[in-house]
């Protein structure tokens, strides 16, 4: 066999070698107009209807070749790495139309800080029996959000079901602590709106959300503000102000964590895995010497006392409660969180 056999318009053999060669034609335009529109992305169908034979495809989708499969019945048009977009997409063509994104990827398209997801979470219609693969966790549901948002070609589920269909799954406590209070705090969406998510889905796997919402509510910015919470509650200690903003007549002292106001006793969770900064580090120290100076006793804990002194910090707190109880009220102006 010393020259090339034609197998087919589209596969050759070349000498005895096996290797399949996809030969060379003009590619539909049409085609890639729908692939440069879908981020390098197309589906089976969309090859097979613009023109593609199924041998061409499967010549370009050989070990080797130029194009790569990512999902099932998904393609990447080139050998590349998949970006963030990509993935995103490529879960929305698996999971077909309608579908809408949710989760920590929708989360994170609207602008809250928290890390890469894993997996893109995927809403579909309940009546369609698509499962998760790879990358990509489905979401069968009869509430398909009303009111989706668009981006990029795609659609994305609101701040407050994206929250509740995040940690509906696998994540532990405090990674959905984490999450609820960043998407609070960085104003994405509120207390009331979570609330009313928690109240129209599911009651099974909301416990966590319901629980870290009711912390969320009382103030708490932080995972390590939801550890001090906790062991006040558990402690039975006075039931403080979660992160209020003091005021000396018009002018504005500080934002403690956690404030006694008939005590003038505060607290502050001191940990640069929560001030990442040297710049907020400092800022944390100076917030104190400004409330020693009108009088506040302000006690400084790291998380990891927290969790791991629990009975000699609330017994320090308590003595602090108890002497601040003693004296005059201070003369300090107190806003709760709103």
């Amino acid at each position: 066999m010393g020259g090339a056999r034609r197998l087919s318009a589209e596969i050759v053999v070349v000498g005895c070698d096996a290797r399949l060669m996809v030969r060379t034609r003009p590619m539909d335009k049409n085609l890639v107009q729908i692939w440069r529109g879908q981020c390098d992305l197309v589906t089976r169908a969309q090859a097979l209807s613009g023109g593609m034979t199924e041998a061409e495809l499967r010549g370009r989708l050989r070990t080797g070749g130029p194009w790569k499969v990512v999902l099932p019945g998904v393609y990447l048009v080139h050998n590349g790495d998949l970006t963030i977009v990509q993935r995103e997409a490529a879960a929305v063509l698996y999971a077909g139309a309608p579908s809408i994104i949710t989760g920590q990827s929708a989360l994170a398209r609207v602008g809250v800080r928290i890390p890469i997801a894993e997996l893109v979470d995927v809403l579909v219609p309940h009546s369609r029996h698509r499962q998760g693969k790879g990358f990509v966790r489905i979401h069968r549901t009869i509430r398909m959000p009303a009111r989706p948002w668009q981006a990029g070609g795609l659609l994305w589920a609101p701040a407050p079901r994206a929250v509740a269909d995040a940690v509906s799954g696998q994540m532990d406590y405090n990674a959905v602590r984490a999450l609820v209070a960043a998407t609070v705090q960085q104003g994405k969406c509120t207390v009331e709106q979570l609330a009313a998510e928690l109240r129209a889905g599911p009651k099974q796997g909301s416990s966590a959300l319901r629980a870290a919402l009711e912390e969320v509510a009382d103030g708490i910015a932080s995972v390590a503000e939801g550890d001090l919470r906790k062991l006040i509650k558990d402690g039975g200690l006075p039931k403080p102000l979660y992160n209020p903003r003091l005021f000396v007549g018009d002018d504005f002292l500080a934002q403690p964590d956690a404030w006694w106001p008939a005590a003038g006793v505060a607290v502050e969770v001191d940990s640069r895995e929560w001030h990442l900064s040297p710049s907020a580090w400092e800022r944390t120290q100076a917030r104190h010497d400004r409330m020693s100076a009108h009088g506040i006793l302000v006690m400084h804990y790291a998380p990891r006392r927290i969790r791991s002194e629990a009975g000699r910090v609330l017994s320090e707190l308590r003595a602090a409660i108890q002497t601040g109880q003693r004296r005059p009220k201070l003369e300090i102006r107190t806003v709760p969180t709103t």
